[in-house]
């Protein structure tokens, strides 16, 4: 986990096998188990990544009532209708022959006007040089970033598609609990397929590991996988009602799919149409490896992880590393050393924001999430147990692109 992209990390930073302490400190984990999908797809950022979350529609905890034979009919006669409209994003530069038969990632995407405007999840595109777009009859278009909001995971493409390509409206109003819903991707290898379910939950909020979720975030018993991230939501009427953002995994309730929302309403859609490329704020430091399971941390577990690391007695944030040139590097800020021992020996613990008390380190990154690059914030450090106040400019993700 990043406090910057909100990924899972796929290695522990101190390069040796994580396995046994792993095991140590996955038993200190309260609430849900996180996958990765990035693993699943070799550290590529097409899939969705954020972690298990709390919802403020207590239906999202019921298990869903199984769709009826009337509703698969109708989603099947759906799914016809739409496919032609659904693309396959691919990490590629279309220009050089072969590139596209291997594509650097994948992920989903559907057109949502005449003209080629298109929507995917920020991260299916981020960082990407070049892009293509293939269409149902398997042709390669190509594709340019019009917008985006790195925050809320939306993306607006232009595709060159022809004239006479379907597109999706998209929805007038927003879906209720319960809804039937229909996504089209690419996961787990397919090709614009199809998946259904129920949408179980509305306005997921910032709980346990989410605390980037834009709001009226739904949540759905489709079983999503890596691949169809970007991928459409659409309800019965074959409108767009939301855009695949992630996945996660419960212990108590399982896998659950969640979508950014969209309706034709969507003050963000003219943000993007106009243009805007708006960035989450980054510090660049990373909790990583085995240590991800204390994400979430509350006092009391902060407490027993401390008997076992060395942490100290004052809840905080702390992390494992410090990425080079960002600002948490310019303004010092030290990551957790381990002895032999897997003590402590050195490293920051963060306990406020601004002012703002913070005990782990998904509230440092949901605090730090509610600013914007440029902006100046003061941290409150415990560096050899001694209070510090570190003032630390924030940039924009894209800014630490290489």
């Amino acid at each position: 986990m990043t406090a910057e992209t909100d990924r899972l990390p796929r290695r522990d930073v101190r390069g040796r096998d994580s396995k046994p302490r792993s095991f140590l400190l996955s038993a200190l984990l309260l609430g849900s188990l996180c996958l990765s999908s990035a693993q699943a797809l070799q550290g590529l950022p097409l899939t969705a990544q954020k972690p298990a979350q709390s919802s403020t529609d207590s239906t999202s905890r019921n298990t869903p009532r199984p769709l009826t034979d009337a509703e698969r009919q109708t989603l099947r006669t759906l799914f016809s209708k739409v496919r032609p409209a659904t693309l396959r994003i691919e990490q590629c530069d279309l220009n050089k022959p072969g590139a596209c038969d291997d594509p650097d990632g994948i992920g989903s995407g559907v057109l949502i006007s005449a003209d080629g405007l298109a929507l995917t999840a920020y991260h299916v595109v981020e960082g990407a040089p070049k892009l293509s777009a293939q269409t149902v009859d398997k042709k390669r278009y190509a594709v340019e970033i019009v917008g985006y909001d790195d925050q809320d995971d939306l993306a607006l493409l232009r595709v060159s598609v022809p004239k006479g390509t379907p597109f999706v409206p998209l929805a007038a109003a927003r879906p209720s609990v319960g809804d039937a819903v229909l996504a089209v991707g690419n996961g787990g290898g397919s090709f614009l397929q199809s998946k259904s379910g129920r949408l179980t939950g509305l306005d997921a909020n910032a709980g346990p590991g989410g605390a980037t979720f834009p709001p009226g975030t739904l949540q759905m018993s489709a079983p999503l996988v890596p691949g169809d991230s970007g991928g459409p939501i659409l309800n019965t009427k074959g409108e767009l009602t939301g855009i695949v953002s992630y996945i996660s995994i419960s212990r108590n309730t399982g896998p659950a799919s969640f979508a950014v929302p969209v309706t034709a309403s969507d003050a963000r859609l003219a943000d993007l149409r106009a243009g805007k490329k708006l960035d989450a704020p980054i510090i660049g430091i990373s909790l990583n490896g085995p240590y991800t399971a204390l994400l979430t941390i509350d006092a009391t577990t902060f407490k027993r992880a401390s008997e076992l690391l060395n942490l100290g007695d004052t809840p905080g944030a702390f992390f494992t590393a410090v990425n080079p040139g960002s600002p948490a590097e310019k303004a010092g800020l030290q990551p957790l050393k381990l002895n032999d021992k897997d003590q402590r020996v050195s490293g920051d613990i963060v306990t406020e924001v601004n002012g703002k008390r913070i005990i782990n380190f998904d509230e440092f990154q949901y605090a730090v999430r509610t600013y914007k690059p440029g902006d100046t914030i003061t941290l409150t450090v415990l560096r050899d147990s001694k209070p510090l106040m570190v003032k630390v400019t924030l940039i924009g993700r894209s800014q630490s692109q290489p």
